[in-house]
């Protein structure tokens, strides 16, 4: 099989990758500012993303309910539970234009406001204010779907977005992507003068809690790095990654994190674990996870676990709104899961753990624009590196982007992609792939980089990180992208895509043993060194960033955190 080539370049002013819930939003703002805009998605934008089932938290400032100290409610966000790995005026941007978006989705149709009125709940430390606002987002894809097609972004599903295109001053100018909508590939250039990234998470890149299924995980496993991937083949610069990020919530069930619950953590004989919480209480939920990163790991590897969440004192009403809110996440395969094994969680207590490890809130280095260290590109989400708010980031960044990308497009004349080389590299890479009789199958592939990473560049409880370990571990990470080269096949559309994403993966992956490498200190619950045990101070307010260079190699920084 080969892949078909579509003999027309499709032309746009913006393009946005990735539809979940910061492309949606991308592509309102870029198409209300008088861009034309297309949304390339490899699924279909009304159910993909980590967004892409519900949510029922969004992260806000109201100056109705919080008061007139913004600062007090940045230094909270920063200070609590979001962490440190953002960059302080982006927060603040984020914050400011937060109840905007609460605006915008309410009349987009997305219930804002179940109980009638602004409600602030969970995700907080006792005595703190309150900043995630509770709301039902089971239906905000597609009603932000709709409302993109309504201001005239055009979407094109099933379409896997592979590599930037990008002119001799290094300036975006286009993409390549691959419809996988049928059996036999087709190959699609884009000609554009502005692209926004949003694809998302990276998963896949750890072994997850069970290892044996790649997709039981907590976030969108489609997710697989590839805005974060391209960016750095096209010479953008990403941050954070050498720092991952890691969710928790019922053990082997990986969906429905530990927020939307309400009970408390306890032992098997039914003694809570942790501080704050010792009754089921919805203003706070369980905040243990959040101020013990390890509980779960440490407790398993000590013999005084498991750690269960326990339900038995949650009361009638909080139990009703508990279930309430699995739904706004989207959680019904939990609720039918208890329904179909009879699980009461009045006499049974759930096993919680501590899910794969990913990249949340870590990629591309943006600016108050939106816009990433090269021209033309911006981002928006889960994608970015110095910024984190989950979905609000998403929707404020995804609006901040679509109107600072369409602006961007009006100041510069569409450029012909038209004979690039990459087109050529992609045809020959699909083309290898797809004509291989026999070979190794992308799953082969994906756990042997999962494999690779747990064991070289090791961020569990136990785990340590040591300049021997991570050279090799860069070694057979470059190996198996060879053997990968060599060896990888599919047979049909699907594979390929899947294909693809592992590339995209091991591209981040080598990314992140590079950067963890050149970190030379231990710092937090994922980066702890054998051979620099110490963690450095002058490091504490610098973000590290990796950059690819045109004739292969990288350039790794330590740069200042923005402050204002």
């Amino acid at each position: 099989m080969e892949i078909k080539v579509r003999q027309d370049v499709v032309k746009t002013d913006v393009l946005v990758v990735g539809g979940g819930v910061g492309g949606m939003q991308a592509a309102i703002a870029a198409a209300e500012s008088g861009a034309s805009v297309i949304v390339a998605e490899k699924a279909d934008t009304r159910r993909s993303g980590c967004g892409a089932t519900g949510n029922d938290h969004f992260i806000c400032y109201i100056p109705e309910y919080h008061g007139d100290d913004f600062d007090e409610i940045c230094r909270e966000v920063t200070e609590s539970l979001i962490g440190p790995q953002q960059d302080f005026d982006l927060l603040r941007l984020m914050m400011s234009r937060s109840f905007e978006l609460v605006q915008k989705w309410e009349s987009y149709g997305i219930n804002m406001r179940p109980t009638g009125e602004y409600v602030f709940r969970g995700h907080a430390m006792p005595g703190r204010r309150r900043y995630h606002l509770k709301y039902d987002g089971k239906d905000q894809k597609p009603l932000l779907t709709k409302k993109a097609k309504e201001v005239g972004a055009k979407i094109m599903n099933k379409t896997v977005m592979h590599q930037l295109l990008t002119n001799k001053d290094g300036a975006v100018i286009g993409a390549i992507g691959i419809n996988i909508a049928n059996e036999v590939p087709e190959l699609v250039i884009f000609q554009t003068k502005a692209v926004i990234i949003a694809t998302g998470n990276a998963m896949r890149l750890y072994p997850g809690m069970n290892p044996a299924y790649l997709f039981n995980l907590a976030n969108c496993p489609a997710d697989a790095g590839g805005g974060q991937a391209m960016a750095l083949r096209a010479g953008a610069k990403l941050v954070n990654l050498d720092l991952p990020y890691v969710h928790s919530g019922p053990k082997y069930f990986s969906r429905c994190g530990k927020a939307t619950w309400i009970g408390v953590l306890t032992d098997f004989s039914g003694k809570p674990v942790g501080p704050f919480v010792t009754k089921p209480d919805k203003e706070l939920g369980d905040v243990t996870a959040d101020i013990w990163q390890n509980v779960f790991e440490e407790k398993m590897a000590d013999g005084t676990g498991p750690v269960y969440m326990n339900c038995s004192e949650t009361s009638d009403d909080d139990m009703e709104y508990m279930f309430r809110a699995f739904e706004s996440e989207g959680d019904t395969s939990l609720i039918d899961y208890m329904d179909q094994y009879n699980i009461d969680l009045r006499k049974e207590m759930v096993e919680f753990g501590t899910f794969e490890y990913n990249l949340t809130g870590r990629g591309l280095d943006i600016n108050l624009d939106g816009g990433a260290s090269i021209p033309g590109l911006y981002a928006a989400g889960n994608v970015t590196g110095n910024v984190r708010g989950d979905i609000t980031s998403a929707a404020v960044f995804g609006q901040i982007c679509g109107e600072n990308a369409a602006a961007y497009a009006k100041t510069v004349e569409g450029e012909s992609v038209e004979g690039h080389p990459e087109i050529a590299k992609d045809v020959e890479l699909c083309n290898n792939i797809l004509g291989r009789k026999e070979g190794a199958t992308w799953k082969e592939a994906n756990s042997m980089l999962q494999q690779l990473m747990g064991d070289y560049v090791g961020i569990k409880l136990h785990s340590v990180r040591s300049e021997s370990l991570m050279k090799a571990g860069i070694k057979y990470i470059r190996d198996l992208r060879k053997y990968a080269l060599d060896q990888m096949m599919a047979t049909n559309a699907h594979e390929l895509l899947r294909a693809l994403e592992v590339f995209d993966l091991i591209d981040v992956g080598e990314a992140i043993a590079l950067m963890s490498e050149n970190r030379k200190e231990s710092r937090g619950r994922c980066h702890k060194r054998s051979d620099y045990t110490f963690t450095n101070p002058l490091l504490g307010n610098k973000f590290q960033t990796i950059k690819k260079e045109k004739d292969g190699t990288f350039t790794l920084e330590f740069r200042e955190k923005r402050r204002k």
